[in-house]
């Protein structure tokens, strides 16, 4: 049976509305109104205490600054909705599961000793925050030691954005396509559903540049089936200044 836009949409709140009550949406009234970028890393956002505790980077521009290659509908649910929930589950996990460690970057060197619920959704929480961060209205091309960089390991732009696609559309079912850094080395690849490449059952290994959300909820409002699509119009929202910062 045909799926209306109008059904797909109240599903996809019905599904995500119980896994995030009782988080703190703070940010949420405020995203329509922000205009200008956050610079933090994700590794920046722990809260005091010794314990970790994940956290939701604000967004760091509205809704439909993204437009049109990221719809506001779409921004608006993966961010108050998904990402949220990914957030109140990860602390959840480590509160049930008396997890110790106190950075982000333990927590996934130690990926394959956490439960899947800690694991998913730290991943989920992790990308997401990387995700929006390397975004921005208005993108050019990369330049200066970045460009370099990516002329040295694929050869150009246009070669590079070709393995980055096929890494992107090769991804079977959920999961993200990164651009890392492995030892002055850039590299491409994809990971499964929330996984990344700090995480010690990672096949892909190295610092993470650039993240790409190739799960459906990322685009099948405006994209529906059409991946393709959703990944060429994303080159137009990169963030090459913010890429820049993590190789330095």
């Amino acid at each position: 049976m045909k799926t209306t836009r109008r059904e797909f949409v109240q599903q996809a709140l019905k599904a995500t509305t119980l896994t995030a009550l009782g988080t703190p949406l703070a940010f949420n009234a405020l995203a329509d109104s922000r205009t200008t970028e956050t610079t933090s890393s994700p590794f920046d956002i722990l809260t005091d205490g010794v314990a970790l505790q994940f956290a939701q980077v604000p967004l760091p521009y509205a809704y439909a600054a993204l437009e049109p290659s990221i719809d506001a509908m779409t921004m608006e649910i993966h961010y108050t909705k998904h990402h949220t929930a990914y957030i109140k589950n990860v602390n959840e996990a480590i509160a049930a599961d008396k997890i110790s460690f106190g950075t982000e970057k333990e927590f996934f060197a130690n990926a394959s000793k956490l439960s899947a619920k800690a694991r998913n959704n730290g991943g989920g929480a992790w990308n997401h925050n990387f995700f929006w961060q390397t975004m921005k209205p208005g993108a050019g091309q990369p330049g200066g030691k970045l460009a370099e960089a990516i002329n040295s390991s694929f050869g150009s732009f246009d070669k590079f954005k070709e393995q980055f696609t096929q890494a992107a559309m090769t991804r079977f079912g959920s999961g993200w396509a990164w651009l890392v850094n492995e030892g002055g080395k850039l590299k491409i690849g994809s990971t499964p559903n929330q996984d990344n490449p700090l995480m010690d059952v990672s096949e892909l290994k190295g610092t993470p540049l650039l993240g790409l959300d190739v799960w459906e909820h990322a685009y099948y409002l405006k994209y529906q089936n059409k991946r393709n699509e959703y990944v060429a119009n994303w080159y137009n929202v990169i963030n090459w200044d913010e890429v820049a910062k993590r190789l330095a």
